[in-house]
């Protein structure tokens, strides 16, 4: 279908590179000589809905700007310029990194990277990211292919570097941007990755705002690059911002949704095995955390069927590193949401970190079985189980705040029980 010459007038143009896909939208609106009622109607929403959207600066709801572009017949590229925050300029000569040594996390830094009072996150990486997410630093130089920073900076979300990671993200996301100006897929999609990865650690240390802008950018770019694994990858980050604040049935339904995507590919190659059974896996959790008992227990079983016949050694790189283990691993979190901590016990009972090919995940099975071992009222336990975590990956227990709170709970009720004043000191808690 021909391009309608009003999306490469000067006008449209001007707007896109302003960054205002509401002006964007009302431009289309009034070429189609719509009211905003009428227009309203054909988006689903309220006339003062529209006005909103077409006024404000700021997006709010990213679906209902994809809705009512694709209705005014908006062309994606000029979509995406609209909504791709401003590149800043920078005098000639500077050159700008993704991290300095001073940036790096040493054994301090990790120990105070969170504490019970302040804000979650380290408030100068965080800053850092802000910047970034508001305007798109200078690209960066002289540090190497992107595939490869960003296979770096997988390994320290693996890891539980959660410091480090913060520190690399704005070099990325300038350098993803920079890339993704060729209009290839591939560079879309690999953008739409680092904001996935962005929104993965900014959820881990509870920074959930945060989390769901980066999610929403991820989706964006996923949708534009065409890779469905992309978009898999960023429905799930988005769904798990959902699910921290709150909004259960609406998780529920985009990770339905993203499953149904994932499996409409015909499911012919182990990555895309791969993902399917992790859809499965978040949705199962997804369903539990909103109380749908039945519905959660029907996806663990369908994500082990479907995790059966994936190797349990997940190749090195793969977006979605799912297993037998794995899908065991999501089960013990199933049924703790659930309310089920015997069940969960019994879950977990036969998995070993040696299963795990990361150290989020070993230390992901130390922090899951605690919470079913305080569920069910065993300091002692859980406290083992925290230890383990930590000794598997620091960051995993001191970074994010449900596992502090734990700590918390442990130290008033048991300070005498073994491991607890180790693991007190260690995330910091202890004025």
């Amino acid at each position: 279908m021909p391009v309608d010459p009003l999306w490469n007038s000067m006008t449209a143009s001007q707007m896109a590179s302003q960054r205002r896909p509401g002006a964007l939208i009302r431009l289309g609106r009034e070429h189609h000589a719509w009211t905003l009622a009428a227009f309203g109607e054909r988006i689903g929403c309220s006339a003062a809905t529209v006005s909103r959207l077409e006024r404000r600066s700021r997006v709010v709801d990213l679906a209902l700007v994809h809705r009512a572009a694709a209705e005014v017949g908006m062309p994606r590229h000029v979509l995406m310029t609209s909504l791709a925050p401003p590149l800043v300029a920078v005098p000639a000569g500077t050159r700008v990194t993704a991290c300095s040594r001073d940036a790096e996390e040493d054994p301090m830094r990790r120990r105070t990277l969170l504490t019970a009072t302040a804000a979650t996150g380290p408030a100068a990486l965080l800053m850092g990211l802000d910047e970034a997410l508001a305007a798109t630093p200078a690209p960066t130089s002289g540090l190497g292919p992107l595939d490869r920073r960003l296979a770096t900076a997988r390994q320290f979300y693996d890891k539980g570097v959660h410091g480090r990671l913060l520190a690399v993200l704005p070099g990325l996301i300038a350098d993803g941007h920079r890339g993704a100006v060729s209009r290839r897929g591939l560079d879309q999609a690999r953008l739409s990755a680092v904001y996935t990865l962005a929104s993965s650690v900014l959820s881990k240390v509870g920074s959930h705002e945060r989390a769901r802008l980066t999610a929403d950018r991820a989706r964006t770019w996923a949708e534009v690059s065409g890779s469905p694994l992309a978009a898999a990858a960023a429905a799930r980050e988005l769904a798990i911002v959902w699910r921290h604040q709150d909004h259960h049935g609406e998780a529920q339904r985009l990770m339905t949704s993203a499953a149904a995507d994932v499996e409409a590919t015909g499911l012919r190659t182990d990555a895309s095995a791969a993902a399917y059974a992790q859809m499965l896996c978040t949705l199962a959790y997804t369903a539990a955390r909103g109380g749908q008992r039945a519905q959660a227990l029907a996806m663990v079983e369908e994500a082990r069927r479907s995790a059966r016949h994936l190797s349990q050694a997940p190749p090195p790189g793969r977006l979605f590193p799912i297993s037998s283990a794995a899908v065991d691993l999501y089960a013990v979190g199933v049924h703790w949401a659930l309310g089920d901590a015997g069940a969960a016990l019994e879950a977990g009972k036969n998995l070993r970190p040696g299963q795990f090919p990361t150290a989020e995940r070993k230390a992901r099975l130390g922090t899951d079985m605690a919470r079913a071992w305080w569920a069910w009222n065993r300091p002692e336990q859980t406290a083992r189980a925290l230890l383990d975590a930590h000794r598997a990956s620091p960051g995993e227990v001191q970074d994010r705040p449900a596992i502090r709170g734990i700590i918390n709970e442990l130290a008033e009720r048991h300070p005498h029980t073994t491991g607890v004043r180790e693991l007190h000191s260690a995330v910091a808690i202890a004025g």
